[in-house]
């Protein structure tokens, strides 16, 4: 909460050390005789002018001169001196000769020395003492009482300072935006999530109906508040939003997920190739996403140069897993040079045989049968091959183009005994059986 409170600090000071009136003047004003405080949304309207004429007393030339002076020493640090010479003004004596404006002003600067030691529930108490002096001008009871919600929400007793702000709504013909979002972060704490929505919504409505830009806070805190009533929509579009005024990578990432929960796989690949291209994309997880979408989208040759990209930068994880998902990229694609090292890698690194049949499946596209024999029969070995009739298969074929037609025989009954792989068995034990013969006829031909 430090933050906070350093970001409110230099409201503090102005509210402290501004409200010291000119000597002499009579201020009048006008106050509300009563205010209800109750919890709704607060709502930028006309209210009927029912307030009472408040007089305010003067404050007299000596006063202002001791506030002068206990200024002084505050704007120098010097907080001992300044609180001295307020104690001194309101102790017995000194109380007795002030009135309720000298007084208030007493307690406001009193008050700002307790904030700049950090000591807030005494800022706090102080503050409350400015409010409780009558006929105070009205504009120094309005910001008082915006101060005070601020120093609730600072020490994190938020259903107080929503009541605080309330009462400030109450009383303040224009409220600014600012002021809405903080009631709206208020409603957030305590978990009041359609009044803050309903809060934050206003203030980014009334942002932009003057033409200027929200802060990029608002339009997170009303990005939250939709996801957690599930409207998607509205998400997707303060995300947008943010995309084109506050482009960074998160904004990107979460529209993409959006849209891909959406089913809208078209602009879930856009936006994470947007992001890719500007550099944003630097997890593995998130250059493997990015790698699955354009599988998905039928764009394997992207996939295998994205993840190969993510090994050389070293941003994608050393994994069997990872080398798997490069290895079948390209082999969709038809780079079989590039899958055969990313299997390998895969197969090396994995507790069972499957991969070292997929690599086998790879060595036979690239006419590689001797390494493509001797890598199913390394998974075979090894286990864990989800259908080993199928590796037989392969093996069979890997022996068929080396010709060795009786190894080839074997691998492919071996598979037949898999009613899955029988036909297919039975089909190429006669294909050996005829190029066999073919081959015989040949040789008698020749000799």
């Amino acid at each position: 909460m430090r933050g906070l409170a350093m970001a409110i600090a230099s409201l503090f000071r102005v509210s402290a050390l501004s409200v010291i009136a000119i000597c002499g003047l009579v201020a009048m004003d006008q106050v509300a005789p009563g205010v209800f405080v109750a919890e709704a949304v607060a709502q930028d309207k006309p209210k009927k002018d029912t307030r009472e004429t408040r007089r305010t007393p003067a404050l007299r030339n000596k006063v202002y001169e001791r506030l002068a002076e206990a200024q002084t020493l505050a704007e120098a640090k010097d907080y001992a001196g300044a609180a001295a010479i307020l104690n001194d003004m309101i102790s017995e004596d000194g109380k007795r000769a002030l009135n309720s404006y000298e007084l208030a002003n007493v307690y406001n600067l009193h008050a700002f020395l307790s904030y700049a030691k950090e000591d807030y529930p005494q800022s706090l108490r102080y503050y409350e003492q400015v409010i409780a002096q009558p006929d105070i001008p009205l504009a120094m009871e309005i910001n008082t009482r915006f101060t005070i919600a601020q120093l609730y929400f600072v020490q994190e007793k938020w259903q107080q300072g929503i009541d605080a702000l309330l009462m400030w709504f109450e009383m303040n013909e224009k409220p600014n935006a600012g002021a809405y979002v903080l009631l709206a972060q208020g409603y957030y704490q305590v978990k009041r999530y359609d009044l803050a929505l309903d809060n934050v919504e206003t203030a980014i409505a009334m942002h932009e109906g003057e033409g200027k830009l929200p802060k990029e806070q608002w339009y997170n805190l009303a990005r939250f508040l939709y996801f957690d009533k599930e409207d998607f929509d509205s998400a997707l579009d303060v995300l947008n939003t943010l995309i084109i005024y506050y482009p960074k990578k998160q904004y990107w990432v979460q529209a993409s997920h959006l849209y891909g929960e959406k089913k809208d796989e078209p602009r879930q690949l856009a936006l994470m190739e947007a992001a890719y291209e500007q550099g944003f994309l630097d997890r593995s997880s998130e250059l493997v996403t990015m790698a699955y979408l354009y599988l998905n989208a039928e764009a394997p040759y992207y996939a295998g140069a994205v993840i190969e990209k993510g090994f050389s930068d070293e941003l994608v994880d050393d994994k069997s897993k990872n080398y798997e998902l490069a290895g079948s990229a390209w082999a969709q694609a038809r780079e079989v040079a590039k899958s055969i090292p990313m299997m390998e890698k895969a197969a090396a690194k994995s507790d069972e045989g499957e991969l070292y049949v997929r690599l086998g499946n790879v060595y036979l596209d690239g006419d590689q049968f001797a390494k493509a024999a001797d890598s199913v029969q390394k998974g075979l070995k090894k286990g864990g091959v989800k259908r080993p009739d199928q590796a037989r298969l392969v093996l069979g074929m890997a022996y068929f183009n080396l010709g060795e037609y009786d190894k080839a025989r074997r691998a492919f009954r071996d598979a037949g005994k898999d009613d899955r792989s029988a036909k297919y068995s039975k089909q190429w034990i006669a294909y050996v059986t005829s190029e066999e013969d073919r081959q015989r006829e040949l040789e008698k031909d020749l000799f």
